[in-house]
């Protein structure tokens, strides 16, 4: 199991936009703990290429749909339980950005952005909701460092993103103590091996020094928390937001 040295055989986990990036890594975490993994995506061609792959590790089963549609994240839910019968694990990961100028941005970029970051998150907490009570289970938010810092022409994301840190919060009171949730904000996560294609982009010195941690980060960072988050043991710990980001939010930086 490496890292990841925890025993889930008897849990299930589902997890949005996991067909590649951080998705598909905490996907394989979870599979190499023993737990069963449903994934969701709506690449279907990625996301049946990536089941293929990993069904190597465990049992583990792919569902296409777009979390943002209300009958889609139902319909996922009806298979899950007819596939696995439970719920241990709810990771909302799916997630869109969308860079653009203020004022070039449309209403219906702006509102797909927050469709499937925010509202997706909320669609499947609350189809999940009565399960996840049943089972004293666990929510996983993936949000964002752009949730407490931004770059120019990133409203849509930014705003997303830091509406899911609060329905966090916000659900940790409402659903607890019978489902714990928090969330997981990672600053920069180096993806590009896990994008189309696989190809590694090169990091300059620069790229990692501006990190207190001396790197930037990898999926299996994001990963590690996870797992540490659904652990059982971790009971106490509710309603929070972890930045992810080896300190860069923390570096005070004059030019």
């Amino acid at each position: 199991m490496g890292c990841f040295d925890m025993n889930m055989q008897d849990r299930v986990v589902f997890i949005t936009g996991a067909a590649r990036g951080i998705g598909q890594a905490l996907t394989e975490a979870f599979l190499d703990t023993g737990a069963r993994v449903a994934f969701v995506d709506r690449d279907g061609e990625a996301g049946r290429a990536a089941e293929a792959e990993l069904a190597t590790r465990g049992r583990v089963c792919f569902i296409e749909a777009d979390v943002s549609n209300e009958g889609a994240v139902s319909l996922a839910v009806e298979q899950v339980c007819d596939r696995f019968g439970q719920l241990d694990v709810l990771i909302n990961n799916a997630g869109v950005c969308l860079r653009k100028p203020l004022q070039e941005l449309s209403l219906v970029e702006w509102q797909r952005v927050l469709d499937v970051n925010l509202t997706g998150a909320f669609l499947c907490c609350r189809a999940w909701a009565g399960e996840l009570t049943r089972r004293k289970g666990v929510i996983i938010n993936i949000a964002s460092n752009r949730a407490a810092m931004s770059e120019a022409d990133m409203e849509s994301y930014a705003a997303s993103k830091g509406g899911l840190v609060a329905l966090t919060h916000a659900l940790a009171i409402s659903l607890g103590p019978a489902v714990r949730v928090n969330c997981i904000s990672p600053g920069w996560i180096d993806v590009s091996a896990r994008r189309p294609g696989g190809v590694q982009t090169t990091l300059s010195a620069a790229d990692h020094q501006q990190h207190p941690a001396g790197r930037v980060g990898v999926p299996s960072d994001v990963a590690r928390l996870a797992l540490f988050l659904a652990d059982p043991a971790n009971d106490f710990l509710t309603g929070q937001n972890l930045t992810l980001d080896g300190g860069m939010t923390r570096k005070m930086i004059y030019r």
